[in-house]
Order: structure tokens, then sequence, then C-alpha cells
């Protein structure tokens, strides 16, 4: 036999989970990034970051699709939220793979310094 589910309200469970407990503890990544926050090393981290993608010509690229995606759309037709819409794909998606490898290094090494 089904049971009618009310328009209204959800359906009440069946069982407890004990999802509870589990969303009182911080996931591995927030642990992470709680640690990088804590020693500023995420701030050190996010200048390193602005620093080789400026000195790679990213930046100058990014800035240039938005430029283009202006110009094409008309400056009184585009909003942030459309500009950022169109450009951040394409900007995640060329990030090199040298300033990605040097950030996960120095995670790695950030790591490895405060477990113990």
């Amino acid at each position: 036999m089904s049971r009618r589910h009310s328009v209204n309200r959800p359906p009440t469970p069946d069982v407890q989970d004990d999802d509870d407990d589990r969303a009182k503890e911080p996931t591995l990544v927030e642990i992470v990034n709680i640690k990088l926050i804590e020693s500023g090393e995420k701030e050190r981290l996010m200048e390193l970051v602005r620093e080789r993608l400026v000195e790679c010509g990213w930046k100058d690229e990014m800035r240039a699709l938005c430029r283009a995606f202006i110009k094409k759309n008309g400056r009184d037709n585009v909003t942030v939220d459309d500009l950022v819409r169109a450009i951040t794909p394409k900007g995640r998606a060329s990030i090199p793979d040298s300033v990605k490898a040097e950030l996960l290094q120095k995670i790695r090494t950030f790591l490895v310094s405060v477990a113990y």
C-alpha cells in the first residue's frame, strides 16, 4: 500500500537518520580551509596565484575577453552577472597547468607542515 503525501508539506521520514551528527562534523575540505585561513597561508596563496596569472598574461586575456563580450552585446545590454556567466568557464579552463601545479605543491607542503 502506498502512502499519499500531503500537497502542503513534504513526507515525514520513516526512520531518523544520523545525518544530523555528520552535519556537525566539518569535512576534510572545511578543515583544510580553516587551517589555511587561521595561518594566513590562504591569503599568501591567493596573492601568489594573482601574481602568476598576471605574469603569464592570463589577466590581460580575460580583460580582452570581457571587452569583446561587451562590444559584441552592447555596453548598455551587459550586466556583471552576464559577464561572469560568459567568461568564468573560459577563465577557469585557461588557467595554465604550471600555475595549478605550483599552487597544488604549495598546498601539499603546507599540509605536511601542519600535520601532527
